[in-house]
């Protein structure tokens, strides 16, 4: 949509009484000469008239006449006109329109002009007030830009100018340290101080000629002094690191600037600037005055970042064009780039290395413009093979993924520059083949696509070298980059290279070639990969090429989208896609959106050319891919024009849209229905407002027919009728029951409708929603607030919000009262979410004109004169009545609370009405209050109770173990424990039940007396009487649960009462409603809750609290309150550091609330300042957390380390915790090695916090992902400190691995360091400049392999990887392999050979998946390691004692023997490697039998890994390359000495798996033709496994073995398998049969369940197809078991299965034209179907609808080509389940005897028999008339009283959806059959039954409490659903029952 430009606002300006005056002196009446036109526009109110006004002063001025320049009126004029320029503010545009029309003065008039400018100009530079200094600045710097009047006057005034300047840099300097402190003032003159340096910077510059004349050059001239000043000061600012960086860094360019100007001669600076640099200036050489200026630059050792910013000067104010500064010049560009790079290794803080980082991209930009004109010496320097550059790569390959966006956004553009730089060197030979180029391009290339520099570097060598050139050397490029799109953090980066390589490519072919030849190579390129992916890709791969991609291809081909279109169009029918693939249908629908949204096509275009068919759309709108069903709804919503008119097949599509996808559970889908929804509102409102402008003007109208061919008024009426269809649509599926997704989106949709179609004055509106809203609608959206759902509360009360007049116009006062009512009793409700109801409910309610008088008279006293105040908003009254009622309440509760906190928990949890309180609070607007009186007292009050009431709950939380504080029970043992906890908390309550636990009764009195009873309780409650005598139960979750959430809502409360106190300076008390001191008792109260609590929940949410307090005390304009954060901090760092014993600071549950404290106090400290609190914060912890003497106690270190967690983890301190991040890993390595276990503890939740601050959050389960990894020379140069850190630790530690000593040693370290180290990898951009290399790591990780540990040893094989490149892995590992010990060797360590085969495996495993393969060295380096690994074979034999060393080198075989089956196909014969594979399997213990038991260790593991050799070596003998060579070799190895059978029989079950595994695999690709080719290879090796295979399914006891044996069978072709039952297991198929169900039945497995029952219907599917006898009970029993598990209480694999079985058997059982199994039997299955398309998990709603889907398509086929849904969601095919079943009872003949089971499925069977046992007793209760007043007599109603109710199990299914269906369908049937039943007995028992039901329910509603649907929501919606199910279903009986449809009836049909 397109927004509306902003009006720009401009203020007018104002003229005295005195200028006035003398503008009327002058003025004529009778003609308009200057001064009236003056006086016209200073009358003007209006800036924008005023502008205009101004404009017609200089055509005025040029009519004047010659003499006209004497006229006083003129001077006058000119006075005033400059008054009022100096008088308007910088940013006005007045100002401007002045200066501009001024520049055209004639040059008569200019003397004059000046005179009048220099005397205002005179006047604004004797300001003395530092704070007003601002403005006469910015008049200074307007006056010199564009200004020649203002220039002009400052050339008068130039040495008053200068002195000003001088001035006013020493006093804002001086007044910025008398406010040191003062944040928001020292902002403020840190800003000017940088406009004064920009001032007397452009003074300089802009008035060169002033300065530059002979006379100033004598020392002791004024402009020489004044520009020594400048200088002076200058060079103080650069030096001072307390001004902000911006203000440095502009002195930097001053510094170079005013040198500049003042140094003779002229060449011989850029020497001086050298010099300075490199430090090695010589006062000799240099003028006396630059020293005495500039003395601290030459004599001390800058600081680097002054460094930093004198290179920036030299680079941005020396001229580098032209040569102009000859050979010196030269020098000084290459000093400064030396002198950066030398920085950039030690400038870590976030913003240094991002003004580094940009000041190197200028450094490239200069380095271009000296090429131009510079020596060939230069260009030698500056050539890609040069130094300079390769040092720059190096910082180009270190940055590209830093985490700052604007260092990597900065990297770009130097690599850019570079090449750009290279090419000006090499000018005259061919770029193309250029080496410099050709060896960056293979070096990117080699890199992995995570690495997200490479996109951006290879996009910029494509505009070097052309798309064509990367394309030669690797074609699969683009379809590589699309693979890695499936990656939302690379997705960008990838479209962007895409969209550089084919845009370039696409140019190259335009020029290369004549028209359209190229076109269909450029698609097969970069269109079609991208087709083929949309059918079949993932769907996070297709979103962000749809997203990304997609856009960008359309936008530079836009003639592709017909190519795409026809290609897509062509399979669209066939491949509709599925629940995981879009199909083609799905890509189709994706590109259609983009275009249209982009503009590229319009749909009614494509309708009418047939690119897209309504039905087409209507399958993608309901199609089972969610983000198909988006793409079809985007087509009809998104358009590239917001007025274009919407036509009527959009409206019914959207219509049929809205029928089934209101109910989706992703909230992402919901987030875009929204979206998209509110477009087509918006283009309907935007397009409506154009008809009605052509209605109104009628010439127009034939223009618009022939474009519409509808009339304007016609189109505004079906717009109408369509919004009030929609909202009929949304206000329906609010129905009682309604799932949490609906309402979400319901509400959400006409969130947007009220919004897009509010009424603006004076417009006509197509819709509004406000006339569609009755009584029952209102009730609907206020009963949204008892969703337990937060979020529907939330859209439910914006939306009465904006409805409030027609809602409360819609309520009588009686139902108000009832509302009132209940939000009261509600805030008071033990149950959570009650009270959250009750907010919404007050907050609606207090927006009432008459809420006093209806509701609120009879709780409170009346205040007669708050009425006759009417400048008193409704709100405020009624909220600030509301706030008073709620206190009074909560006060008395408190008062109770403190006799008894248990009773309180049970019966009144305070913390409903604090709640309630708050939320009142937050929606007052504060700013505008009017009783600031009453105000005062409440918060006063507020504040007050606040305290009360959490002294009287925080003993609970701050007791050491407050989760089980409660007195339980009365045994002597407990009440001892109880006592030493009461004691420990010394709480506030001395009632006597805390002193001896016992057991508490309240009886009616209100003394409540309370009795001891000493009965031993069996449960673990206490019981209270309540006022009933019910009985409640007090556990300790309740009690616990409200003192927590007491202390949460107070700790809220506190935190919004603080945000009322103002932000300006208090001066006045009565400013704010809350005063300072009442602030500071608030922090305190903060500070001590945090600091104590010991209760996770409470002391999170004091920290919520407190953050809204910290946050406003920064901003606060009180220097006592401002300076309370720093006090506050300081004062717990030094009772951290203190150690004191009598300290209340939590020690345990990771320091409690002490790490929050300090997070919320630094949090808060300003972003922009330089975070000293921070600084010195993270200074203190760190020498705390790693203490230097160990003497000290330990605890001060477990806090400190605990803090440092939490401040690592929080997001908020950003980029500037980072350079504390080295000093964090230290700490925390050290800490591990600590003897204290706490110590330990917190090290490692600290190592844990930095790992992921480092290297990023994990978003996938892959440990070893590469994704959060990152260079070794990005690691190390980010933290270059940790590089000697982690060199010595690692040298310690493999100095303890290598001792002889006898004892083992383990340095805990070891683990840690050997975690980081596996993170990094080395790139193969690391150059020879790197002074961190990775080399000096690798004989140390070489040696951690030794270690005696398991894991260190496998991490340390893990972390060789990274550390060894590529092309170095076969010289490792031969030295690795050589290092191990023959048989014959004397010492043997069995640690160190697996050790080092870890290594090998690892090393190996990289190696073989690179992308090195099929190069000649590659095979060369392979063929050693194969020769080398011979020569040690004998560790995987009998001759190795030790089984894990043996498993070891036999899974080094296995890779190889998996790699090198892969490469025979490349004609690498390698017999002798096969045969040596042969002798290990016929030498292992799997050939003569396993001589050990189980427990001996390694010996499963070596089993595992001479079974994966056997399966590897019998896949590879079984090839045809083996089986048919002719080489003797060939047949000894083509005869394996064990076959997969063999395995099979092994006794150790973890062999057999591994076969069945491998034979399930073979089984699998054999199904799925994947390899047909390879001359089955495979087939031979299954040939007569069925018999061996049901022999073991019988026999197997392992469960995991047993799973995958029935699976295999399963797989495998039934026609194979049972002829071998009766030989084999002694089974015919019928006892098979019998005897998979029994499994099914008896197994205790779900896995074995599932398998074993569709194992069981694939037999019974293939019996009955076979014509074979099944009996009718076991066909029972299959049923039965399937309809069991279609239950919603079973699990997901199990109801998975159950709907694959429906699914197979659906055309053969379910929709055949013959009853096969007979109607009950085939119905049940149904219903099975029925309820799995409602189950609650999609995934088995998806597969569910998979057998409607099979249905649906078994229809099509037989029925013939019209079109017909297929791929359908579960609600659609909910309907369509229906809708095929009342087809088939007709097609069954079966009508009669089905409707009646139907109707029962109507009426809800199981709600039947339960309702039905409490009926009678219900129905002889009312007969009786029994007192009913308190509703407790029926166990239907009465809800468990469990704190956390879950109510109904299934949050998705919608029972009144499935009967409003349902009933649709059933009344078609009856309609369509013209059925009656009149005398059925069946259908007599069932009115009967649901009269009986309508009349209890009837019953039961009437006895609910008033307002029923908050203080009983689950009873009132489930009688409610009754409700309408007995009422649907009593319609239908009595049709059924009527005569009158009895006519013409088709007695076939019965």
């Amino acid at each position: 949509m397109v927004l509306k430009k902003k009006e720009i606002q401009v203020d007018a300006f104002f003229l005295d009484h005195q200028q006035l005056e003398k503008l009327q002196r002058f003025s004529k009446a009778e003609e308009q000469n200057l001064a009236s036109l003056l006086l016209h526009c200073a009358q003007l109110n209006n800036g924008i008239q005023q502008i205009q006004c101004i404009k017609k002063i200089m055509p005025l001025v040029e009519k004047m006449g010659q003499n006209s320049a004497c006229d006083p009126m003129v001077k006058a004029c000119l006075d005033i006109l400059g008054e009022t320029y100096f008088s308007l503010g910088a940013k006005n545009p007045l100002k401007k329109v002045l200066a501009s029309s001024l520049n055209g003065l004639p040059e008569r008039f200019m003397t004059l002009a000046v005179q009048s400018f220099v005397c205002c100009l005179r006047e604004e530079l004797k300001t003395t007030d530092v704070y007003l200094y601002r403005k006469v600045l910015d008049n200074l710097a307007s006056c010199m830009e564009d200004f020649s009047l203002g220039r002009a006057s400052v050339k008068n005034l130039f040495e008053e100018v200068l002195q000003f300047l001088q001035k006013s840099l020493l006093d804002i300097q001086e007044e910025n340290r008398k406010n040191h402190g003062n944040h928001i003032v020292q902002t403020q003159l840190m800003h000017d101080l940088l406009i004064a340096i920009k001032v007397s910077m452009m003074l300089v510059q802009k008035l060169q000629e002033n300065i530059q004349g002979s006379l100033w050059k004598h020392h002791e001239s004024f402009v020489w002094q004044s520009m020594c000043s400048l200088l002076k000061s200058s060079t103080n600012f650069l030096m001072d690191a307390v001004l902000l960086q911006t203000v440095q860094t502009t002195s930097g360019l001053a510094v170079i600037l005013f040198t500049k100007t003042m140094y003779e001669p002229a060449e011989e600076l850029p020497s001086l600037v050298s010099d300075l640099l490199l430090g090695s200036i010589k006062h000799t050489d240099v003028p006396a005055w630059f020293v005495s200026n500039c003395g601290t630059l030459c004599t001390e050792e800058c600081p680097d970042s002054v460094l930093l910013f004198l290179c920036h000067g030299a680079l941005a104010m020396l001229e580098w064009k032209n040569g102009s500064m000859g050979e010196n010049g030269e020098k000084l560009l290459l000093d400064i780039a030396s002198v950066l790079l030398s920085l950039s290794s030690e400038l870590k803080e976030s913003s240094m290395a991002m003004s580094l980082s940009r000041i190197l991209a200028i450094w490239t930009n200069s380095a271009q413009a000296a090429l131009v004109s510079g020596s060939p010496n230069l260009k030698i320097k500056l050539n890609g093979n040069s130094d300079i550059i390769g040092k720059l790569l190096e910082y180009i390959y270190t940055h590209w993924e830093h985490p700052l966006d604007a260092v990597r956004h900065q990297t770009k553009l130097i690599f850019k520059n570079l090449l750009q730089i290279h090419r000006t060197t090499i000018t005259g030979s061919n770029e193309k083949s250029d080496p410099f180029f050709v060896r960056l391009i293979k070096h990117l290339l080699s890199l992995e696509w995570h690495v997200k520099g490479k996109y951006a570097s290879l996009g910029c060598l494509v505009e070097c070298v052309g798309t064509e050139n990367i394309l030669r050397l690797d074609t699969t490029i683009p379809v590589q980059i699309l693979d890695v799109m499936n990656d939302q953090s690379l997705a960008p980066y990838a479209s962007d290279l895409l969209e550089t390589m084919f845009t370039n490519h696409k140019a190259h072919f335009t020029l290369s070639f004549q028209e359209s030849t190229w076109i269909d190579q450029w698609h097969d390129i970069w269109v079609s990969p991208l087709l083929v992916i949309l059918c079949e890709g993932n769907h996070d791969q297709t979103t962000y090429i749809i997203d990304y991609y997609l856009p960008k291809l359309l936008k530079c081909s836009p003639d592709s989208l017909s190519y795409m279109i026809r290609i897509l169009q062509a399979s669209a029918d066939a491949n509709l896609g599925s629940r995981s693939t879009r199909g083609a249908l799905g890509a189709l629908m994706a590109c259609l959106r983009t275009a249209r949204a982009h503009g590229h096509l319009e749909l009614s275009t494509m309708m009418s050319n047939g690119l897209v068919s309504t039905e087409c759309i209507k399958q993608g709108l309901v199609h089972q891919h969610n983000q198909v069903c988006i793409d079809a709804l985007g087509l009809l919503c998104e358009t590239h024009r917001s007025t274009e008119i919407v036509s009527m097949e959009e409206m019914q599509l959207i219509q049929f849209f809205m029928m089934y996808n209101l109910n989706s559970q992703s909230p992402s889908v919901r987030q875009q229905i929204g979206s998209l929804l509110r477009k087509l509102f918006c283009r309907i409102q935007e397009s409506s407002q154009v008809l009605y402008k052509l209605e109104q003007n009628k010439t127009k109208q034939e223009l618009l027919e022939n474009s519409t061919k509808r009339h304007p008024l016609g189109i505004l009426q079906q717009y109408k009728d369509f919004m009030s269809s929609v909202c009929d649509r949304l206000f329906e599926v609010l129905f009682p029951g309604s799932s949490h997704p609906t309402r979400f989106s319901a509400l959400t949709i006409l969130g947007s409708v009220a919004e897009t179609f509010s009424v603006p004055k004076g417009q006509a509106q197509v819709f509004q929603l406000d006339q569609e809203i009755d009584s029952t609608r209102v009730r609907t959206l206020i009963q949204c607030f008892a969703s337990t759902f937060e979020e529907v509360k939330v859209l439910a009360f914006g939306l009465l919000m904006k409805l409030r007049d027609v809602a409360f116009n819609l309520q009588d006062s009686e139902n108000l009262a009832l509302l009132f009512q209940a939000a009261v009793d509600l805030s008071t409700s033990t149950k959570p979410y009650d009270c959250v109801t009750a907010s919404y409910l007050l907050n609606f309610l207090v927006h009432h004109k008459g809420l006093q008088h209806i509701c609120l008279g009879k709780w409170l006293e009346h205040n007669p004169q708050m009425d006759e105040n009417t400048s008193v908003s409704t709100v405020e009254k009624n909220t600030l009545a509301v706030i008073k009622l709620l206190l009074v309440n909560v006060e008395e509760e408190i008062f109770q609370a403190k006799k008894s906190l248990l009773q309180a928990a049970a019966s009144f949890p305070m913390y409903g009405r604090v709640h309630c309180i708050t939320g009142a609070l937050q929606q007052l607007p504060s700013n505008k209050l009017t009783l600031v009186a009453e105000w005062k007292e409440m918060v006063a009050r507020l504040i007050l109770m606040s305290y009360k009431l959490s002294a009287v709950v925080s003993p609970v939380v701050q007791s050491s173990s407050p989760e089980g504080l409660i007195p339980m029970d009365s045994d002597s043992e407990s009440a001892g424990r109880l006592q030493m906890i009461l004691h420990e908390i010394q709480p506030q309550d001395t009632n006597y039940y805390f002193i001896q636990a016992k057991i508490l009764k309240e009886h009616c009195k209100v003394e409540s007396e309370k009795v001891a009873d000493h009965r031993p309780m069996d449960n673990i409650c206490t019981e209270m009487r309540g006022k009933e005598r019910q009985t409640c139960d007090v556990t300790a979750q309740m009690v616990l649960v409200c003192c927590w959430r007491s202390m949460k809502e107070v700790s809220l409360l506190l935190g919004t009462l603080c945000k009322l106190l103002p932000s300006h300076a208090i001066s006045e008390p009565s400013d704010g409603l809350i005063t300072v001191e009442q602030v500071k008792n608030i922090g305190d109260y903060f500070k001590h809750h945090l600091l104590q609590s010991r209760h996770r929940g409470a002391f999170e949410l004091a920290y919520a609290g407190f953050v809204q307090l910290t946050e406003m005390l920064s901003r606060c304009n009180s220097e006592s309150l401002r300076k309370m954060p720093a006090q506050w901090l300081s004062g717990v760092l030094e009772e951290i550091k203190s150690c004191d014993p009598s300290s209340t600071l939590c020690a345990t549950r990771r320091s409690a609330g002490i790490p929050f404290y300090i997070q919320a106090l630094l949090a808060s400290e300003p972003k922009k300042s330089k975070t000293d609190l921070l600084k010195m914060t993270m200074k203190e912890l760190i020498s705390l957390a790693a203490p230097l003497n160990e003497s000290l106690s330990v605890i001060p270190q477990v806090h400190a380390l605990n803090i440092l967690r939490a401040l690592f983890r929080d997001t908020r301190l950003g980029e500037n915790i980072m350079p504390y991040v080295a000093d964090g890993i230290q700490v925390a390595i050290l800490g591990f090695t600590s003897p204290v276990w706490a110590v330990r503890n917190s090290s490692t939740l600290l190592f844990s916090a930095l790992i992921t601050r480092i290297f990023g959050v994990k978003r996938g389960k892959d440990e070893n992902s590469k994704k959060n990894r990152m260079t070794g020379r990005e690691f190390f140069s980010r933290f270059p400190s940790l590089y000697p850190f982690l060199l010595k630790q690692l040298e310690v530690v493999t100095n303890t691995l290598n001792s002889e000593a006898a004892e083992l040693k383990i340095h805990p370290s070891l683990f840690l360091l050997l975690l980081i180290l596996g993170r990094l990898y080395p790139s193969p951009m690391d150059g020879t400049y790197s002074a961190l290399s990775m080399a000096p790591f690798v004989p140390f990780i070489i040696r951690c392999g030794h270690s005696p540990v398991y894991r260190s040893r496998e991490m340390s094989g893990r972390a060789l990887v990274p550390f060894v490149m590529v092309n170095e892995v076969p010289h490792t590992v031969l030295s690795l392999l050589e290092g191990l010990p023959d048989s014959t060797s004397p010492c043997i360590r069995q640690n160190n050979i697996h050790g080092t085969l870890l290594q090998v495996f690892h090393l190996l495993q990289s190696y073989l998946e690179s992308k090195q393969l099929f190069s000649l060295g590659f095979q060369q380096g392979l063929g050693d390691i194969i020769a080398c690994v011979g020569t040690k074979l004998w560790l995987a034999k009998r001759p190795n004692p030790c089984l894990v060393t043996r498993a070891a080198y036999l899974d080094v075989l296995v890779m190889l023997s998996t790699h090198l089956g892969k490469f025979q196909k490349q004609g690498m014969p390698l017999f002798g490697f096969w045969e040596e594979m042969n002798r290990v399997i016929s030498d292992s213990e799997l050939m003569s039998g396993i001589p050990y038991s189980s427990a001996v260790p390694g010996l499963i593991q070596y089993l595992q890994s001479i079974t994966k050799l056997v399966i590897e070596v019998l896949l590879v003998t079984a090839g045809p390359d083996i089986q048919s060579s002719s080489s003797p070799v060939a047949k000894k190895i083509a005869k394996p000495p064990l076959s997969i059978v063999h395995l099979l029989h092994c006794e150790f079950h973890e062999v057999r798996l591994l076969a069945l595994e491998a034979i399930l695999l073979w089984l699998k690709q054999i199904n799925s033709k994947q390899i047909a080719e390879e001359g089955g290879g495979v087939l031979c090796l299954l040939i007569d496994l069925e018999g061996a295979l049901l022999t073991m399914a019988l026999k197997e006891k392992n469960l995991q073995c047993f799973c995958k044996v029935l699976e295999i069978l399963y797989t495998m072709d039934l026609r194979n398998v049972l002829p071998k039952t009766e030989c084999s297991i002694k089974m015919n198929p019928n006892e098979l049969l019998i005897w998979s169900l029994n499994i099914v039945d008896i197994a205790n497995s779900t896995e074995v369940q599932s398998i074993a029952l569709k194992f069981a219907s694939k037999l019974v599917i293939h019996l009955l197809q076979n014509h074979q006898k099944i009996s009718e009970e076991v066909l029972k029993t299959w049923v039965q078991l399937l309809v069991y598990f279609c239950g919603d209480e079973q699990q997901t694999e199990i109801l998975l299965a159950a709907a694959e079985v429906l699914k197979s058997i659906t055309s053969y059982l379910l929709i055949n034209e013959k009853l096969i199994l007979g109607l009950s039997d085939t119905l049940a299955m149904w219903k099975c179907v029925v309820l799995l398309l409602q189950n609650e998990d999609l995934v088995v709603r998806d597969a569910a609808a998979e057998v409607i889907q099979a249905a649906l398509s078994e229809k099509k086929s037989s029925k013939g080509t019209e079109f017909a849904l297929r791929v359908v969601n579960a609600p659609m095919a909910l309907d369509l389940a229906f809708g095929i079943l009342c087809e088939l009872l007709q097609q069954w003949g079966e009508i009669r005897a089905g409707v009646p089971i139907l109707l029962e499925w109507l009426l809800g069977d199981s709600d039947l028999k339960r309702d039905s046992e409490t009926s009678a007793l219900v129905i002889l209760t009312t007969s009786c008339h029994l007192m009913l007043g308190s509703l407790h007599f029926c166990s239907l109603m009465e809800e468990d009283d469990y704190l956390f109710d879950k109510g109904e199990v299934n949050f998705w299914a919608e029972k009144l959806t499935h009967v409003r269906q349902l009933s649709k369908h059933l009344l078609q049937l009856i309609s369509m059959t013209h059925l009656t039943l009149p005398d059925h007995g069946e259908l007599d028992q069932l009115s009967r039954t649901a009269l009986d039901q309508a009349q209890l329910v009837g019953h039961l509603l009437r006895v609910l409490p008033p307002t029923p649907e908050f203080s009983k929501t689950a009873e009132f919606t489930r009688l409610a659903i009754q409700n309408e199910r007995i009422s649907v279903c009593l319609k239908i009986l009595n049709l059924l029952k009527s005569d009158d449809t009895c006519k013409n009836e088709n007695p076939e049909n019965y």
